[in-house]
């Protein structure tokens, strides 16, 4: 098992973010979660030594060669200036930008994974993932990623016009409920929640301080054993929650101390 050791420097946390889905549902609307999220990464960057952004910061990104999505600039402009400073951004690919490619490294500098990760951070083992596609179940998405994933769909989906292709792209990110969808505002049990079942089955061959998580939008840390926690980070959407850790991890929402999570 590879995996990525942190030495945390005195003073100095790690934050964790998720799900922010900008670009949805217009962007007028996206710009004022935008700017709150852009004041969040002003806050934290003084004493932020990692950052990691868990997945689906766009609610739809796709590269071309020489053609990046419109707008973000604010949003990019600030993960920039939290690189320069000496802040480490690790960038996981969610199913929402899964067609992300080399623009962050190249332009910004950010470690992006397409895969889950595994890290030791201040003696603490962590597994950290987007969380689609774990687990039992979710066939439907499941296949639907392999299409995505597929070089000749990309290759097909590459010749189209920016334009053209954008468009069809939002409108089909926008119907498939990912965004605040009802079913994601429930907790379905930990018999049913399927990153819960992943990691519960992780845990029988092997130790994990902390399983984190986006993808699921809601907010949760729930005990696994005496010795483990599952996290899920929520979102920018209704929740406005993210994790930091520097002795412990805590779950927190911008803006307030209330705990809206379970």
């Amino acid at each position: 098992m590879l995996k990525t050791i942190i030495n945390l420097e005195i003073g100095k946390k790690v934050y964790f973010a998720s799900d922010q889905h900008f670009g949805a549902p217009t962007p007028k609307e996206s710009k004022i979660r935008e700017e709150k999220f852009i004041r969040w990464m002003d806050e934290i960057k003084e004493d932020a030594q990692v950052l990691f952004l868990m997945g689906d910061l766009f609610d739809f990104w796709h590269e071309w060669k020489h053609v990046i999505p419109k707008g973000y600039v604010r949003v990019l402009g600030k993960i920039a200036e939290l690189k320069d400073r000496g802040i480490h951004v690790y960038f996981f690919v969610g199913n929402h930008d899964l067609w992300m490619k080399d623009y962050l490294e190249e332009e910004i500098g950010c470690t992006v994974f397409y895969k889950k990760q595994y890290f030791e951070i201040a003696g603490k083992q962590f597994l950290l993932a987007h969380g689609d596609g774990l687990g039992p179940g979710d066939k439907g998405y499941k296949r639907m990623k392999r299409v995505f994933t597929n070089p000749i769909a990309q290759w097909f989906f590459k010749w189209l016009h920016p334009d053209i292709a954008m468009k069809i792209a939002l409108y089909l990110s926008q119907k498939n409920k990912m965004i605040s969808g009802e079913e994601d505002k429930a907790f379905l049990g930990e018999d049913k929640e399927f990153l819960i079942i992943y990691s519960k089955e992780k845990l029988k061959t092997q130790h994990i301080d902390y399983f984190i998580y986006g993808h699921r939008h809601l907010p949760m840390v729930l005990e696994l054993g005496s010795q483990s926690q599952y996290i899920n980070l929520g979102d920018w959407i209704s929740y406005f929650t993210y994790g930091v850790f520097e002795n412990d991890f805590e779950l927190k929402t911008f803006g307030t101390d209330k705990k809206n999570y379970l």
